[in-house]
């Protein structure tokens, strides 16, 4: 079988090469993608070091790239592959770094202290100014309390407006009301809001009497975090001093204009290689990391490494090898030693854009066993089918269809990664929703019902126009000539069925006996393909003890299910009287014929008491002859019917609840109402019947596949394969 069904064939490679060509020959087996690692060393890892400045150096990395993204500018992306850097340069591209990293650091910190200085000024600035009005207006209070021979003294600042009113009470507290107060907000302008942000600030000036009730206030003030700043007492000095401030906060903001073109240049010199820069650190810190796993010989000019790799590559990495070799200079061409092994090799399965959404939904429920066989391939059409037969309506599978066209267009990878499983669970739910004829709950006459209503009330036909208002439920007869054509609808259910009273109760039947013919089919295939991996490893015991005692059971009673409710579609003479297969089922396990109407056919009884004797006999042999045979208890067995979630009835509900609604006004106010119910039915429909439907029917899909389908020959006792691939550690981190 091909390695589209298996996982590919692995095997363990002892690889010999010189130490002065490990760096270039494990370069090229990164690049290539195909080889992991083992760790064989004997806990000396010469190349710790190495790691240790390649850690440093990506923590560089990450810092410049944050400062750019900072500064909105735009990292250039790496036009062509960029080769790894020779060992030799590791020490020269770390003190690069280091040096950019302490001159941004440098530029960083200037720039930060310059900020405060222009922050203070501007505090200062609106200080000067709003004290004129404080002054005038304290000159005015007569202080009865103050005596006459002492001036007054005043602590002037700037503090948080969140902390002025608790500043403000415990002066009161402390000093019993002794002082005048006077605050005022500054009005923050577009400068103020850019250097400082959001933070609101108020100015305030306290006047009391003496110094030792100033340093008190002084020391309050250092409590709350206010900014003191000093403030002359004439007219003349606080203009001499708001001359001064203004002049330097224009030196500061000169200089700080300078400081950020600077450092600008700084970044974006190093945006255009810092991408590139970033992707060979990390493929160093890899090759140095890989080199830790192997084992250096004793004379310290021999390097040997275990790998596994798929045996139809072989030649390929032994190419890459020799490429490598050649780069380095070296005239020993590195050796591949394949050995046998007893340890399990890991699971590798290649997968595409396309099929590694697929591939993950069977790792997340386990890693594959080593060569058995992989769901995957059949996952892609089983999985998007089955959400398809429980979410089936043609017009939401279309606007999911369209979503993921959208989203697969786009020129980034790492969009959505399952977007190829919402582009086939679209596909399919349009096609089972044109089996269901059900287009946002409403049907479709696009090939011609079979079926007609007008020659019922033919002048010699049974109805006329009392009969409608005599009977509230009327049933068409197709003996009647021209009522029913002969011939079933062309494609999925008859439109007619749009008009029936039992519409939904015959659509449910429909669907949930499809789901259960759907589901069992699915069950039994998954037995078969257990056969196929007990044949491939050759454990013909459980044949004989697992595969067919678990296919005679299931086609005991799941199997004869299928039977009944073919056999009951088939009979269409005696549809009218034959008994429900629910309550046949239930007899059937009862052994319970004593009314005659629930026999279907001659023979039956006989039929189903030996189907359920085979069934019951199988029962021990898959729970106790195995385990006791072959010494282990592991077995489980777990049979449920697939059942179907229907959303036709949300939507039919959504459609007369909301939309019919405007349809029903028949006035010029219907046209708007039928705009504003319009949107409405469009939220509700993605957010109920797209989001929380499809997410409940992709989760019994994904149940459907799990427990009923993997388990019936899928172990997932493995692990993966993980070889050494920048390509896939670049992306990983990307992401």
């Amino acid at each position: 079988m091909s390695s589209l069904f298996r996982s590919e064939e692995m095997c363990l490679v002892q690889l010999f090469f010189q130490t002065e060509s490990a760096h270039n020959c494990i370069s090229e087996l990164g690049h290539l993608g195909l080889v992991q690692f083992k760790d064989v060393s004997t806990l000396c890892c010469a190349c710790v070091i190495c790691v240790c400045v390649c850690v440093c150096v990506c923590v560089c990395v990450r810092y410049l790239e944050k400062e750019m993204v900072k500064s909105n500018i735009v990292i250039a992306a790496t036009k062509e592959k960029e080769m790894v850097p020779c060992a030799r340069d590791v020490l020269e591209l770390e003190s690069t770094f280091e040096k950019l990293e302490q001159e941004l650091r440098e530029i960083n910190r200037n720039h930060a202290t310059l900020r405060q200085n222009l922050i203070e000024l501007m505090d200062i600035d609106s200080l000067l100014r709003m004290t004129e009005d404080f002054f005038e207006e304290v000159l005015e209070i007569n202080f009865s309390f103050l005596p006459p021979s002492e001036d007054s003294v005043f602590v002037a600042g700037v503090i948080k407006q969140e902390r002025f009113p608790a500043f403000e009470k415990v002066l009161w507290r402390l000093f019993h009301g002794n002082f005048v107060l006077r605050h005022a907000e500054i009005q923050a302008t577009e400068e103020l809001q850019a250097v400082r942000g959001a933070v609101k600030k108020d100015v305030f000036i306290i006047f009391v009497q003496g110094d030792h009730v100033r340093e008190k206030i002084r020391k309050v003030c250092e409590g709350f975090r206010a900014s003191l700043y000093s403030c002359p007492k004439t007219l003349y000095e606080r203009k001499q001093m708001s001359n001064s401030v203004m002049t330097q906060m224009e030196d500061l903001r000169m200089i700080l204009r300078r400081t950020e073109e600077y450092r600008a240049g700084v970044l974006t010199r190093a945006a255009e290689h810092v991408q590139e820069w970033g992707s060979k650190v990390k493929k160093m810190k890899a090759i140095y990391y890989t080199l830790n796993l192997c084992n250096i010989d004793i004379t310290q000019k021999l390097i040997v490494a275990e790998i596994w790799c798929p045996v139809s590559d072989l030649a390929v990495v032994q190419n890459a090898l020799i490429k490598g070799s050649e780069q380095s200079g070296s005239s020993v061409t590195p050796v591949l030693n394949r050995i046998q092994t007893q340890q399990t090799p890991p699971t590798f399965n290649r997968t595409n854009t396309f099929t590694e959404g697929f591939q993950a939904i069977i790792d997340a429920y386990g890693v594959g066993t080593y060569q058995e066989i992989n769901p995957a391939p059949c996952t892609i059409v089983t999985f998007p089918f089955l959400f398809a037969v429980m979410f089936g309506d043609c017009g939401h599978g279309l606007v999911m269809t369209l979503f993921a066209v959208w989203v697969i267009s786009q020129v980034t990878d790492v969009v959505i990664g399952g977007r190829y499983i919402i582009l086939l669970m679209g596909m399919f739910s349009i096609y089972t929703g044109l089996i269901y004829n059900d287009c946002f709950s409403k049907s479709f006459n696009i090939f011609g019902s079979s079926w007609c209503v007008r020659p019922m009330f033919h002048p010699h036909g049974p109805w006329q126009n009392e009969t409608l208002h005599e009977y509230h439920h009327l049933q068409l007869n197709p003996s009647v000539p021209g009522v029913y054509s002969g011939d079933p609808y062309v494609f999925g259910i008859d439109p007619v069925w749009n008009i029936a009273s039992n519409k939904l109760s015959f659509l449910n039947s429909f669907k949930m006996k499809m789901s259960v013919i759907l589901g069992v089919s699915h069950m039994l295939f998954g037995v078969t393909l257990s056969l196929v991996n007990f044949v491939h490893f050759r454990k013909f015991q459980d044949i004989f003890l697992q595969f067919v005692p678990q296919l005679i059971f299931m086609l005991s009673l799941f199997g004869y299910l299928i039977f009944l409710i073919l056999y009951k579609w088939c009979i269409t003479l005696r549809s009218e009287t034959a008994p429900s297969i629910l309550l046949l089922f239930i007899n059937m396990m009862l052994f319970d014929y004593q009314s005659e109407h629930v026999l279907l056919y001659g023979g039956q009884k006989g039929l189903q008491i030996f189907l359920v004797l085979t069934a019951v006999l199988m029962v021990p042999v898959l729970l106790l002859v195995k385990p006791f045979l072959i010494y282990r208890t592991r077995m489980k067995t777990r049979h449920q019917v697939s059942r179907a979630i229907s959303s036709a009835e949300l939507s039919e509900v959504l459609w007369r609840m909301v939309l019919q609604v405007g349809l029903k006004i028949s006035s010029g106010m219907g046209s708007l109402m039928l705009v504003v119910l319009f949107a409405a039915f469009a939220v509700l429909t993605v957010t109920i019947l797209l989001v929380m439907e499809g997410l409940s029917a992709f989760l019994h899909a994904l149940r459907l596949h799990w427990v009923e389908f993997q388990n019936k020959f899928y172990e997932g006792s493995g692990y993966k394969f993980t070889p050494l691939s920048f390509d896939s550690l670049l992306k990983t981190q990307q992401q």
